[in-house]
């Protein structure tokens, strides 16, 4: 796959996301945080299930090295990032917009960048900082540029940005060593599933009438937000980079607050449009600034070689 397709798979996984934004804050009009959380990632092992199980007697047909212990725990850990990241912004958005959400959760943008240096000490293109600050400074835009004082929410839904941070970082540092994404995939919708309904079945009452009330957000959310998006995430990841695919992941924003808008009456006006077009040129500027260089590059170097060949021949 093409880079430009893998960031274009990743674009249609934030659009996926910001949907997704409604149907989160929507459900929990009638049941809590982890139990929606629960059900929606039971729903998407179920759905992810039987492509992970073909790709695995893909693999053992094509005699390709089997998944060790060290891969189930690496994929186990991104699950728990995934879990931590759920249930920080699931929670927050109790008392947060999804507007609010949408911009608080992009600051991935910034902190994945940092968080690849720190821990794998992968330094990204240059122009993907600038991109980060331009994606940033869209979606404080997309904010309406006035959050006013952070609300316990708002706090929560900043620790998810680090949590999502981490699994994007964990993704790509994995997912290419271990050429398994659906395996990753199913492992982390399983870790999270369960991880919410323990805390669900101890903390929160499960009316079945209350479950079948938000049926329709739990099928989006579980099937096109959860075993859709996210698997498009992990399958795009494989041929970009995490700072890359951050900045198109954080289309999730603009497209949180379309649907925020047609459906919860949420307005984010000429300055929120103005926060759209800045993450756009972002976008732009990580997709075409790096080849561009590396063409430039390309050719100056041939030119200069072209040169020196001459110079020889010139010489003798």
């Amino acid at each position: 796959m093409k880079r430009w397709q893998a960031n274009l798979i990743l674009l249609i996984a934030g659009a996926t996301w910001g949907m997704g934004f409604v149907a989160q804050a929507t459900a929990m009009d009638s049941i809590g945080p982890f139990l929606f959380i629960a059900l929606r990632f039971i729903v998407a092992s179920a759905v992810v299930l039987p492509f992970a199980m073909l790709e695995s007697r893909r693999q053992r047909s094509s005699q390709a090295a089997p998944l060790v212990t060290g891969d189930w725990l690496k994929f186990s850990l991104i699950g728990l990032s995934l879990f931590a990241g759920m249930a920080t912004q699931q929670v927050g958005l109790l008392s947060t917009s999804v507007t609010n959400s949408g911009f608080l959760t992009g600051l991935y943008v910034v902190f994945t960048p940092i968080l690849g240096i720190l821990l794998f000490r992968d330094f990204p293109h240059r122009i993907t900082w600038v991109a980060a600050i331009l994606a940033l400074a869209g979606i404080y835009l997309l904010s309406g540029g006035n959050l006013g004082e952070l609300v316990i929410g708002d706090m929560l839904t900043i620790g998810s940005a680090v949590f999502w941070s981490l699994q994007v970082v964990m993704i790509a540092r994995f997912v290419g060593q271990s050429g398994r994404p659906l395996a990753l995939s199913l492992t982390q919708f399983s870790v999270t599933g369960f991880m919410a309904l323990v805390i669900a079945l101890v903390w929160e009452p499960i009316v079945w009438a209350d479950i079948l009330q938000v049926a329709p957000q739990i099928l989006y959310s579980g099937i096109v937000a959860s075993g859709f998006a996210f698997t498009l995430q992990v399958v795009g990841q494989r041929y970009t980079t995490a700072p890359q695919a951050a900045i198109f992941l954080s289309s999730e924003a603009p497209f949180a607050a379309f649907f925020a808008f047609l459906w919860l009456d949420e307005r984010i006006g000429l300055i929120g449009l103005a926060g759209c077009g800045l993450i756009f040129i972002a976008m732009l500027a990580v997709e075409l600034v790096p080849p561009w260089r590396a063409s430039a590059a390309n050719r100056a170097k041939a030119a200069s070689e072209k040169l020196v060949s001459h110079t020889i021949v010139d010489n003798a």
